[in-house]
């Protein structure tokens, strides 16, 4: 058991649970104003992807992110037109998005770079790795949090701050207004709109970031369909953490480590397709159980539609 739950472990499991967080805190400020963001997984994809082109293109980690973010928040402002000014149905342009980046990343890969199936090059440097003073030098806890890519870090400061501004400051109650009833927020002279536009792009640059954190801050290559679900369970851990940044948190972190736990497993002998399905079945079981209702539905009751 010891050299199962070791510092090793729990330092993957920050790794793994990164991208989920970011795309859920995405997911959660979509919800916050009335939007059902299925489409987490293509952003999250497209931008590990546009991660890996903006690296070999400009040589550089940090333009690379920004180039990321920009391919990401342009998608992401498709998704807003389309579910916003011509009211289609989100969950249906969410899933357009995730089948547009699978087939537009695959595509792209062989037309950027000639390949197919992946990408990497041996001369490709990914985000760096940060010790902590002082805390690299705490036995076992240095081990678990020291050494990892600036992303994550800001991943759980980012909790902090998002959960500060939604419910701690003026503007962060006028965006969980329009989520809960729009009319009312509309008759208080809150732009309804644009506060909506501003949640999807946001959700856009959060997505960017998962993605270069999985193709530059975790293996430095790109490789097709390598979010693997992880947009998925993002949207999951939204919902289980009723769109609250700490409860996101503490969502992903269930989701993260049991991946990072499968992984371990692999070196117990345990067969790979049955610890590559824990996250899953972890998923499935948390869908299973979650039952209450979520701060959505008692606004429809009250409100009605989200836009």
């Amino acid at each position: 058991m010891e050299q199962l739950l070791d510092a090793a472990l729990f330092n993957a499991t920050l790794r793994m649970i990164t991208p989920i967080l970011l795309a859920a805190l995405g997911g959660a400020l979509c919800s916050r104003v009335g939007l059902f963001n299925v489409g987490l997984e293509g952003l999250v994809l497209i931008g590990a992807f546009s991660s890996i082109v903006g690296n070999y293109l400009f040589h550089n980690v940090v333009i690379a992110i920004i180039f990321a973010i920009l391919i990401v928040s342009f998608f992401s402002l498709v998704f807003a037109f389309v579910s916003i000014n011509l009211k289609a149905n989100e969950i249906v342009v969410g899933l357009s998005i995730n089948f547009l980046a699978a087939g537009l990343t695959t595509f792209s890969l062989r037309a950027i770079f000639d390949v197919k199936g992946a990408y990497y090059d041996k001369d490709m440097i990914g985000l760096p790795k940060w010790d902590i003073p002082f805390i690299q030098d705490i036995p076992w806890i240095g081990d678990v949090i020291s050494g990892h890519s600036p992303l994550v870090y800001l991943a759980y400061i980012l909790v902090f701050v998002l959960h500060f501004y939604l419910f701690k400051t003026v503007s962060g109650f006028r965006l969980r207004s329009v989520g809960e009833n729009p009319v009312a927020a509309q008759s208080l002279g809150i732009p309804v709109r644009r506060t909506q536009y501003l949640a999807v792009l946001m959700c856009g640059i959060l997505c960017a970031l998962a993605g270069a954190q999985l193709s530059l801050g975790q293996v430095t290559m790109f490789t097709e369909g390598m979010t693997a679900g992880r947009g998925f369970i993002a949207l999951v851990a939204t919902m289980l953490g009723q769109s609250s940044p700490i409860l996101v948190m503490a969502s992903s972190i269930l989701f993260g480590f049991m991946e990072a736990l499968g992984i371990r497993l692999q070196g117990f002998s345990l067969p790979s397709h049955f610890t590559n399905m824990l996250p899953y079945i972890i998923t499935l079981a948390a869908m299973f159980f979650f039952k209450d209702k979520t701060y959505a539905q008692d606004a429809q009751k009250a409100g009605g539609s989200s836009r």
